[in-house]
């Protein structure tokens, strides 16, 4: 998306407070107890994948897609990574993990879930799923990346995290396993 303001500045460390939601500052406060580094990147909202690509430049990652998902009877409720550029087929999914036709969640269980809005689907916002009830789906090819790039809960900064910190340290903290999938 042309004209998407971004800071030209990388980042290592919390943002000052001033102006910063709650939220997005208890991401900061976790990645620094799990001694998890980040390079942080800000910019303007960033609500599609498309508006993300000057951000993976800067990052030098590959933005994945979040996908907040739920089955028909709105009882299970998934958050799927996978890479910005595939598509994603229901189909594919649905008989991996043996459910029935997944749909996109309502905003309304995001936020009771995972205390995030859309357009900031984030893998950090499991920090706030304590009794469990969303269920992490990450597409095999997610895997060999080096780093994953995703929002600190709020779509005007973008982190990069190593892989192996969010496999090794922040999922089990979090009390989540993940289910691999290939889409």
């Amino acid at each position: 998306m042309a004209g998407l303001y971004i800071d030209p500045n990388l980042y290592t460390t919390r943002p000052d407070t001033e102006g910063r939601l709650e939220k997005e500052l208890k991401v900061y406060d976790m990645l620094e107890e799990l001694d998890i580094p980040y390079i942080r990147v800000d910019h303007e909202v960033t609500a599609t994948i498309e508006s993300c690509l000057e951000v993976e430049v800067m990052l030098e990652i590959v933005i994945c897609k979040n996908l907040f998902l739920c089955n028909a009877q709105k009882t299970n409720f998934y958050l799927l990574l996978m890479p910005g550029n595939k598509k994603f087929r229901t189909a594919d999914l649905t008989r991996q993990i043996n459910t029935s036709r997944l749909s996109f969640a309502a905003p309304e269980y995001m936020e009771k879930f995972l205390d995030i809005t859309p357009g900031s689907v984030s893998v950090l916002g499991l920090m706030n799923d304590k009794d469990n009830r969303v269920q992490l789906l990450i597409d095999r090819d997610i895997l060999t990346q080096e780093s994953v790039g995703c929002h600190p809960c709020i779509n005007t900064s973008s982190l990069k995290i190593k892989m192996t910190d969010l496999l090794d340290k922040f999922l089990p903290y979090v009390n989540h396993v993940p289910i691999i999938v290939d889409l």
